[in-house]
């Protein structure tokens, strides 16, 4: 996807890599799922994502595929890949239901909820 942009690491202990600038995706809309060293930060899991996860996102009240423009969100396709909360993450993986992870694009920070080795059942790319 690119070269890392943030100084931030991923959960493989490298540079934090861009997630997806179509569509425009991490919290601060910037392609990453970096925290900018702000507090509270968490949608730091890079997914891909597809039609069965966005409609078990939307079934749990987290309607990703619902264009909202007020929010300039144009909504997300299966094959789109974006910066999931890492909880949302977790309640799908829970579920049996987590979308697949670009490791390179996930921050570390989600160590602290997920388990690498879990993370890279999911990985979409191999490590």
């Amino acid at each position: 996807m690119g070269e890392e942009i943030t100084g931030e690491k991923n959960v493989l202990g490298r540079p934090l890599l861009p997630c997806s600038y179509a569509p425009l995706t991490g919290y601060f809309r910037d392609g990453c799922c970096a925290t900018h060293g702000t507090e509270g930060v968490a949608h730091l899991v890079c997914i891909k994502a597809t039609a069965e996860f966005l409609e078990f996102s939307r079934s749990r009240g987290n309607d990703l595929s619902t264009p909202r423009p007020e929010m300039r969100f144009k909504g997300l396709q299966p094959g789109d890949r974006w910066c999931l909360h890492v909880l949302r993450w977790v309640e799908a993986w829970e579920a049996g239901m987590a979308p697949q992870v670009v490791l390179e694009a996930t921050h570390e920070s989600v160590l602290g909820f997920v388990p690498l080795k879990a993370l890279k059942r999911y990985a979409l790319d191999v490590h």
